[in-house]
């Protein structure tokens, strides 16, 4: 089949995140099974306007806000007729290609974003985004669905999505389990890591508050945060890292590699993930599977990739509620190895074979 897939950021993008790990390794594997596949994006500083990835062509155009403008005008005048399939990912904004593509289409959410938007988008564009969601959302129905979760299935069904209609596929990780726990060789002191972009939406702050909080019945505990800084939060968040009257005992690392990536997961005692939502929250699973149990907020997506009391710990979306659990687990060693070694047995069965399996059987079948 042709399949022509349609999201705002390719895996190369600066702000690339586990949504389009997801739309990469499927992509990836569409390829391998012998499928032609053209992912159209916006495009970022720097960018190629045409590139492969895994196999399959992208093709960037626009920026941030006028890719899907740029999109469909690029889609009207070069592809009108050319795929067979689409996929439509909802990111934030949806491109609306029911109504300049006749084609059969799926329409893929990680996650809804009404509560994101005063977050992720400027004045007045989050304004309107946040009132128009729900009557744009209205516009979608009737095209099948493919999701990552049950908080999302059950936020489209709110938003009147018939829950028939929407298929949810397991998500996947990358990096492979370690092979065993007792192999796994933490550092000296307790410590608490961070991963992943600092966007206000994933809140690093309240990480930084956590850790000076949980500082003061733990001397010990280490704080170490990697991921890009770009924009304003993200000198928001090294500026309050330099204000923490614990500063010498946190350590930014900046963008690391996956091999580094790897290291942190194995040698941290606990990842801490607070952000507003997430479709799944492939970075608690990806800890997981090195050894490392996950404290988070008590939000969509997280509350389906932690099980509370079993896989790791869920608290209420407060640096107090995050600082209290982190010194809970970290001192009780009986509830650490439990929930560490049910995280990890978890984690290995959150694979992409498994979860290309469940999007073919839901999109090509």
């Amino acid at each position: 089949m042709k399949i022509l897939w349609l999201t705002w950021k390719d895996k190369e993008h600066p702000l690339a995140g586990g949504a389009e790990v997801v739309s990469s390794e499927l992509g990836k594997r569409l390829v391998a099974d012998g499928h032609e596949v053209l992912f159209v994006t916006g495009g970022f500083d720097g960018c190629a306007p045409e590139t492969q990835i895994d196999g399959y062509k992208v093709v960037r155009v626009g920026g941030r806000v006028s890719a899907y403008w740029q999109t469909f005008r690029y889609v009207r005048k070069q592809l009108r007729d050319w795929p067979d399939l689409v996929i439509e990912e909802v990111n934030t904004v949806p491109y609306f290609s029911k109504f300049y593509l006749k084609k059969p289409r799926y329409l893929f959410f990680h996650m809804l974003s009404r509560k994101i938007w005063f977050h992720e988008m400027f004045f007045p564009l989050n304004f309107v985004g946040y009132v128009l969601e729900p009557f744009y959302l209205r516009l979608l129905r009737g095209d099948p669905v493919v999701t990552v979760s049950d908080s999302t299935r059950m936020d489209l069904a709110h938003q009147g999505f018939d829950r028939s209609d929407i298929s949810i596929i397991s998500e996947g990780i990358q990096i492979s389990p370690v092979q065993n726990l007792t192999a796994v060789q933490k550092y000296t002191a307790p410590t608490l890591i961070s991963l992943g972009s600092m966007r206000s939406m994933k809140r690093t702050l309240h990480q930084i508050e956590a850790f000076d909080i949980a500082k003061l019945s733990m001397p010990e505990l280490k704080l170490k945060i990697a991921g890009a800084s770009e924009g304003d939060y993200g000198k928001q968040v090294l500026q309050r890292i330099q204000q923490s009257p614990f500063a010498s005992d946190i350590e930014y690392l900046g963008r690391v590699s996956q091999e580094q990536k790897r290291q942190l997961m194995q040698r941290g005692h606990v990842i801490s993930v607070t952000s507003v939502k997430e479709g799944w929250g492939l970075i608690v699973t990806e800890a997981a599977s090195q050894g490392t149990p996950a404290v988070v907020y008590n939000v969509d997506g997280l509350r389906d990739s932690v099980l509370h009391e079993h896989t790791g710990l869920i608290t209420d979306e407060h640096p107090q509620h995050l600082a209290r659990a982190i010194v809970h687990l970290l001192r009780d060693s009986s509830l650490y190895r439990q929930l560490q070694q049910n995280a990890y047995e978890l984690s290995k069965h959150i694979t992409f074979e498994r979860s290309y399996r469940d999007f073919k059987e839901t999109v090509l079948s």
